[in-house]
């Protein structure tokens, strides 16, 4: 018996999320053949003030599942006042919804570059 060995290797877990993640709202087009592309995205800080961050670049989109769950991974980066934020956006299939997820290590200032 095989007992599950090298059966189902399309469904295997990625690593652990790390990093803060939150809920946002996300203006994304929907292709005509099943492409998710992000537009522009919205989230709320601790002050409940509403920010968005457009302009997104998208690196690498990879699908996975994490805890049994599917997910479109994102790794995207944009530029907003001279700073370069690098994130990841999540787009959790089943249910349609996105989250970010910060990592503040992954910040920096870009001066001049980004004009």
């Amino acid at each position: 018996m095989a007992f599950g060995i090298e059966t189902n290797t399309e469904l295997t877990e990625a690593r652990p999320l790390t990093g803060k993640q939150e809920v946002i709202a996300c203006d994304c087009w929907f292709s005509s053949t099943g492409n998710t592309i992000p537009h522009m995205i919205k989230y709320q800080d601790a002050e409940g003030m509403i920010h968005s961050i457009g302009n997104i670049q998208i690196h690498t989109k990879e699908k996975k599942r994490f805890c049994g769950i599917s997910v479109m991974e994102y790794q995207c980066s944009s530029v907003l006042e001279g700073q370069c934020y690098e994130f990841r956006l999540l787009f959790h299939l089943e249910e349609c919804k996105w989250k970010i997820v910060w990592n503040t290590n992954e910040w920096y200032t870009r001066g001049n570059e980004a004009q």
